[in-house]
């Protein structure tokens, strides 16, 4: 008996924390609303300020709009009539009141979010177990063997899940089905909102390869920039290149996996257990800190946000071996950068030194408004090398300088 092909499904809830704004408040739909700055006030002072009996009843008039705000929040997220003004995700709110002045200004409400990303994850399991969680929003399905998985190259099941989530929650999702994890991200992206697309290998030459570069998950700005100026503007001319000629210019690892993503192969599982792919700690600063004069009082929040996350780590019962940082500058442009080891650890003293070593890579001539430190590439004490500490020529002091 031949094996099922292989289908794995990307579903993906459409603008997620806007959505679910949009079921407590039903007025604002088809509205231009922004999800942002702030945490939310009680809603009994919105409908005590109104004279309204409930939520749905507040007049649109009420709430407050985006030319109004001041201050140095970022949009978390947004309604699709909010985007067609090219309003978007991390975009700072001072910006977007520029692009779209009349949208209206909603604080997030991450208690109801995660609410709503329980139940809509319940739904998906009891109708295809393996489900790889990755994050509040977004999911990878095994469809192989679930029922339905197969019939019609997988719609059958989509529209299923479609359906029982939309029963459950009252929210909408886009889901692509594909060979692989790669190729079912980039086609949840093709018919939104609510929408199913299929692709099967045979479809690359046709659907994928005339995308542009930054559409394959994996590809940033900067390696887009670098492929742009060897005059490869699309997946199809990246996929065209040798395999030598991109490990050559792009080092032996990123250059075989762009050769492998170009020709939309991809052999990584979903992992239904629901393991975490990293843990992290960030903190966005009350004022902008500069990495010289305000030396002191980063040393001292960069080593708080290793002592956190090491203990996060321990209390969640993993070590890992890729340490990683993040910083926003001020200009609200964001730079990461990782550092692997042999061994894996979850000592603050060693995720501080490892993490200082990669905030040597990125400039530090701006001001700062945002911090964060990441371990990846987890796993279970005991299933791996666990470092004690590292060699003693690469332990700076805990509050030797900050970097």
């Amino acid at each position: 008996m031949s094996a099922l092909p292989r289908r794995i499904a990307h579903l993906d809830m459409d603008a997620f924390y806007a959505s679910v704004e949009l079921l407590r408040y039903p007025q604002l739909r088809g509205l231009p609303v922004v999800i942002g700055g702030g945490r939310r006030p009680a809603d009994e002072e919105l409908l005590a300020a109104h004279g309204a009996d409930a939520l749905h009843e507040i007049p649109v008039a009420a709430f407050p709009r985006l030319r109004d705000y001041v201050g140095r929040g970022v949009i978390t997220t947004a309604t699709y009539a909010a985007r067609s003004f090219g309003v978007g995700s991390a975009m700072g709110l001072m910006k977007a009141a520029k692009l779209c002045p009349d949208a209206i200004l909603l604080p997030v409400d991450f208690d109801q979010y995660r609410h709503y990303s329980r139940l809509f994850k319940a739904e998906i399991r009891q109708l295809a177990p393996v489900m790889e969680d990755r994050g509040v929003d977004e999911v990878y399905i095994d469809f192989g063997a679930a029922e339905g998985g197969q019939e019609e190259g997988g719609r059958v099941l989509a529209a299923r899940l479609q359906a029982a989530i939309l029963a459950a929650t009252g929210l909408t999702c886009s889901i692509g089905v594909a060979p692989n994890k790669l190729l079912a991200k980039m086609a949840s992206e093709f018919n939104k909102p609510n929408g199913i697309s299929l692709l099967h290998e045979t479809d690359l030459e046709a659907a994928i390869w005339p995308l542009p570069c930054r559409k394959i998950n994996g590809i940033g700005p900067k390696t887009d920039d670098r492929l742009q100026a060897f005059g490869i503007a699309t997946i199809g001319e990246l996929a065209a290149r040798a395999p030598e000629w991109l490990r050559e210019h792009f080092g032996n690892s990123y250059g075989a996996w762009l050769h492998e993503a170009a020709q939309g192969r991809d052999e990584r599982p979903v992992q239904g257990h629901g393991e975490p792919v990293s843990i992290s700690r960030e903190t966005t600063f009350g004022r902008d800190l500069h990495a010289v004069h305000d030396k002191a009082e980063l040393g001292a929040i960069f080593t708080r946000l290793c002592e956190r996350l090491a203990a996060d780590l321990e209390r969640k019962g993993y070590v890992g071996r890729t340490i990683g940082i993040k910083i926003r500058y001020d200009n609200f442009k964001t730079a990461t950068r990782d550092h692997s080891v042999e061994c894996h650890t979850a000592d603050a003293r060693t995720i501080r030194a490892l993490a200082g070593q990669c905030l040597k890579r990125v400039p530090l001539d701006r001001r700062l408004r945002l911090l964060g430190v990441r371990v990846g590439s987890l796993a279970r004490p005991g299933q791996q090398a666990v470092a004690d500490s590292l060699p003693e020529r690469q332990q700076p002091g805990l509050f030797d300088g900050w970097a």
